[in-house]
């Protein structure tokens, strides 16, 4: 009789019309402090992406579990907190709320507008920008140098000659360095590139790495990227500006009062104080 009353009651409850549910719906009360549906919502809003991608009820279940146990170590630890606790339950609220502020202002839509302006600003009056692809030989002497420039100018193979005798670490491929630009090279193998039309071989030339014969196999023309392969990067530096003015503004217009207090600032790291 228990069963088949236990399994109407279940009929009915399926029957019944689903009741219309907000943020106030009570999911579970600890000690008298309720666990809302918007409790969960926003538990939800502040998980790792990894944690979001999972199924609603994996996460349902879950998140709902984990409020009612830190609700219950929250009661537990309200019975005795600490002048620490009461300071530090302050700092999470500040930051809380500090970075609700950052937040809404970091999450304002870029128009198509503010973007351009700012991909004219910091690329419209670029001038391209010269890439090189050079190879070399890099050995301990000048005279090694010398007589490398003497075998390469009869006829040498450069590449085979990189492979048999360059100590530096691109000597098995040839000697191949592939494209740079103008700064990412030491000041003189730079010069010596620079002195070069594609095809000629340097002289030596001395850095704090050796002597190397320097070989120019081709320069290119490189221009402002396209808009839309910076767009990402353009959209995070707008807003970081927005989030720096929306605290500038704020705080010019907060009332702030810096007490005329210097204390010790090795003061910070004592914790004895919070214990007073």
């Amino acid at each position: 009789m228990q069963r088949l009353l236990t399994g109407a009651a279940l009929a009915l409850a399926l029957a019944a019309p689903v009741q219309a549910q907000d943020a106030s719906t009570v999911l579970a009360t600890v000690n008298g402090t309720d666990i809302t549906l918007g409790h969960m919502i926003a538990m939800r809003s502040r998980l790792p992406e990894q944690y979001q991608q999972l199924p609603d009820d994996v996460l349902y279940n879950g998140m709902l579990e984990q409020l009612i146990q830190q609700q219950v170590l929250a009661d537990a630890a309200r019975t005795d907190l600490s002048s620490a606790d009461e300071i530090g339950l302050e700092n999470e609220a500040r930051a809380f709320l500090a970075g609700r502020v950052i937040d809404r202002a970091a999450g304002q839509t870029i128009s198509d507008e503010a973007l351009q302006a700012a991909y004219d600003e910091s690329y419209g009056s670029t001038e391209p920008e010269t890439e090189f692809n050079a190879s070399h030989i890099l050995v301990e002497t000048e005279e090694e140098a010398q007589a490398l420039v003497v075998e390469l100018e009869g006829g040498a193979d450069f590449a085979e000659l990189a492979r048999e005798r360059s100590t530096g670490p691109s000597g098995p491929n040839g000697g191949q360095l592939g494209w740079f630009g103008t700064g990412m090279m030491v000041p003189p193998f730079e010069a010596a590139v620079l002195e070069l039309e594609p095809g000629q071989i340097s002289p030596p030339v001395q850095t704090q790495f050796g002597w190397h014969v320097v070989k120019l196999n081709d320069a290119r023309s490189k221009d402002a990227p396209p808009l839309t392969q910076v767009r990402g990067e353009l959209e995070q530096t707008l807003r970081s500006a927005a989030v720096d003015a929306e605290v500038e503004r704020l705080t010019a217009e907060a009332e702030i009062v810096r007490r005329d207090i210097t204390p010790d600032a090795a003061l910070i790291r004592d914790t004895d104080l919070l214990t007073e």
